[in-house]
């Protein structure tokens, strides 16, 4: 089957790594389903794995791809839940120290066909195209985790979110102001920010600029870039909510800033299916629609990858079949 996989880890130049080509069909083990992969949205999680971060040497070539919409044997139209734990594991399946996303373990969805377990197969929403279900996974599900489970926010709060325009981000703003939240975001060009407002940022403001006034809660993805401008955005009893860091780590944790200020700051990482579930329905009740800023056939998932590490994105990059 046609297939974009890593065939080793690079990690100075991930797209050094990147395949195009025929993988063998994937095997369907008891309790698993096999997905014909219509649409596939890529995520930063691809180029760590290129990289060789997250995965074990053994697992290579490794086709790329947490996210995806298709089609099951019978027909059904299906959104993937990226996350696999173990099957006897109760609660949060993020918690689950067994836990693997799809293409550190099991191969990914930039294929013709990807096999997951039964339950990581939900139904996709007719409202919702094949390439706008293929967001909701990684990215949109992230986005609502951090918000609804993890902020503890209140409606007419006000929100931060640092760097406008990647996939997190732009759902945070779309959420968030869908939500009754007051959406703020910061951004590293005119045109990243006008993107932000459009999706419905109530304002937006270059990076590290002084705002207006302290805000309720952080959403943080970027890192070591924003995480000074970040500890001073917020309130005293602010939060700060972090599910990446794409810049690197914090070079100082601002520990002063905390403890005086009594700030807090959590860790959000992906979702559960449940969530998964009640976002595809949060959606559905509000119309809301995930950017895709750009969409390609698979064959050019080279492009989607460069324009990724370069920073150039305007909403989700989308792969389809």
């Amino acid at each position: 089957m046609f297939a974009v996989y890593a065939a080793e880890p690079s990690p100075q130049d991930p797209i050094a790594a990147l395949r195009v080509g025929d993988r063998p069909e994937p095997e369907v083990p008891t309790g698993w389903v096999r997905v014909g992969v219509r649409a596939a949205s890529l995520n930063m999680h691809d180029l760590w794995t290129l990289r060789g971060v997250g995965i074990k040497a053994d697992k290579f070539p490794m086709i790329l791809g947490c996210d995806g919409a298709g089609v099951l044997d019978d027909g059904t139209e299906v959104v993937l839940h990226s996350v696999i734990g173990d099957p006897a594991w109760t609660g949060d399946e993020t918690l689950d120290p067994g836990r693997t996303l799809l293409t550190e373990k099991h191969q990914g969805t930039f294929a013709d066909h990807v096999v997951v377990p039964a339950r990581n197969a939900l139904p996709k929403p007719a409202d919702l195209s094949f390439a706008e279900a293929a967001c909701m996974g990684t990215a949109w599900l992230t986005a609502y985790r951090m918000l609804f489970v993890k902020s503890g926010l209140r409606p007419g709060q006000t929100m931060l979110v640092q760097g406008a325009s990647g996939g997190v981000a732009t759902a945070l703003v779309q959420l968030g102001r869908a939500a009754g939240f007051r959406v703020w975001v910061t951004g590293r060009t005119e045109e990243k920010r006008a993107l932000a407002v459009e999706l419905g940022a109530h304002a937006a403001f270059e990076s590290g600029a002084r705002l207006p006034e302290r805000v309720d809660a952080v959403f943080e993805t970027v890192g070591k870039a924003t995480w000074s401008h970040s500890m001073k955005a917020l309130k005293p009893g602010g939060i700060a909510v972090i599910s990446g860091a794409t810049s690197g780590d914090a070079t100082a944790a601002e520990l002063q800033r905390l403890f005086f200020l009594q700030l807090r700051v959590v860790g959000s990482t992906m979702g559960t299916r449940e969530e998964l579930g009640d976002l595809l329905a949060f959606c559905a009740l509000n119309g809301l629609r995930p950017r895709i800023g750009q969409e390609l056939p698979l064959e050019r998932a080279e492009e989607g990858l460069r324009a990724m590490l370069d920073g150039d994105t305007a909403g989700k990059i989308v792969f389809t079949r």
